[in-house]
């Protein structure tokens, strides 16, 4: 893992949410996992099925493996082992997101929505019907 030192002078984080991180130092591994079922309805109706993860493909398809290994060559020259950073200022890290001032070795994160929208269909203005 790189070795470097990460000064930053000031940082303002508004929202952090969802299986996000905010992390201050050098890590070995970060898994985030999220997953969500947005609904959006015209009418108030509540399906007791829509909770359930289960029901939905998008939740249990497999993700390929990752890091796909392959060998490269690769220098590195480090003429200053100090990051300098005077200002960071976030508005929102959500849903298997990640701020981190440091040096990581493993990151992998992971987040799966399924959107659903429900809409009347358009009524023909002269008939009154769909």
């Amino acid at each position: 893992m790189l070795q470097r030192t990460s000064a930053v002078d000031k940082i303002t984080i508004d929202t952090i949410s969802f299986s996000s991180v905010f992390e201050i130092g050098d890590s070995s591994y970060i898994q985030g996992f999220s997953r969500a079922i947005a609904v959006q309805r015209e009418a108030e109706f509540f399906n007791a099925r829509e909770g359930n993860y289960s029901v939905y493909p998008i939740f249990s398809e497999s993700i390929p493996l990752l890091p796909i290994e392959e060998e490269i060559s690769i220098q590195t020259t480090q003429l200053n082992p100090v990051i300098k950073v005077q200002n960071i200022d976030v508005i929102g890290v959500s849903s298997s997101s990640i701020i981190h001032i440091g040096s990581s070795k493993h990151i992998s994160m992971e987040t799966r929505v399924k959107h659903i929208r429900q809409l009347y269909p358009k009524r023909n203005n002269q008939t009154g019907r769909a």
